[in-house]
């Protein structure tokens, strides 16, 4: 999206919770001053929370006091919370320790951690009692609640695409589980794998952001083509798509 069209969605979420839900937005960008434009604007009209990923840096090799100063630098523009976010998507992955070191700013209240589930035990060792540590995985979810008293689930499609307003299981099982109803929430929770399987099994390698933007249309949610240069999906994809939905088993 355009920087305006990202402010606008901002203003959008916030409408449309109006006080219901917290909302917290993505910041994220290569152009550090949109960073700080975009934060500005999340923290100007009423945004709870902003996430923002950790940048690729081109040939920096020692990256830990640069993403210090990254994380700092947003700190000291804005009050408003923020997460940070490390993948492979940014060449490497942020440490436990850097993470840790990180979480001692002041604005800093969680982090999408989508790394190997060793790294974000020890994160959650380290600095779990200063911020919210998440993962990506709603596969991992359960156990993380169960294992490591989680509380969040940050950033990520599963609530969105594994439900629908008549069909709740994974808000049920979450609720389960923090409820420590865990054999209860075992049951519910793998009820869903049909659901996860028609999600993995008819999504074309190079096209999963045109999967995931027509199953929301499936469920009656606002889906839409991709941009280019991503690729649309065929017909024969949209049938493939469509049938797997139609016999996973999601209430409408």
């Amino acid at each position: 999206m355009s920087l305006e069209e990202r402010k606008r969605n901002f203003e959008i979420a916030v409408d449309a919770c109006n006080g219901r839900a917290g909302t917290i937005m993505s910041c994220s960008d290569q152009n550090f001053d949109i960073v700080i434009e975009l934060a500005r604007h999340a923290q100007a009209v009423g945004a709870d929370y902003i996430v923002v990923h950790a940048p690729v840096l081109h040939f920096i090799h020692d990256r830990d006091d640069t993403l210090y100063n990254y994380y700092r630098e947003i700190c000291e523009h804005v009050d408003i919370g923020i997460a940070m976010w490390s993948h492979p998507d940014s060449g490497y992955l942020m440490s436990p320790k850097l993470c840790a070191r990180i979480a001692e700013l002041p604005n800093i209240i969680a982090i999408k951690y989508s790394v190997p589930r060793d790294m974000y035990l020890e994160l959650t060792e380290l600095a779990g009692d200063r911020i919210l540590v998440s993962t990506a995985s709603e596969d991992e979810w359960l156990d993380n609640i169960v294992e490591l008293g989680w509380q969040l689930y940050l950033c990520s499609s599963p609530p969105y695409l594994l439900q629908t307003r008549n069909d709740l299981r994974m808000h049920e099982y979450t609720q389960l589980a923090l409820a420590g109803k865990i054999d209860e929430a075992r049951q519910v929770r793998d009820s869903l794998e049909p659901v996860r399987k028609a999600l993995r099994e008819t999504r074309p390698g190079g096209k999963p952001q045109a999967q995931q933007k027509y199953w929301q249309e499936l469920l009656g949610q606002a889906g839409g083509p991709v941009r280019p240069p991503l690729l649309q999906l065929t017909e024969q994809e949209k049938q493939e798509i469509q049938s797997g939905f139609n016999h996973c088993g999601l209430k409408l």
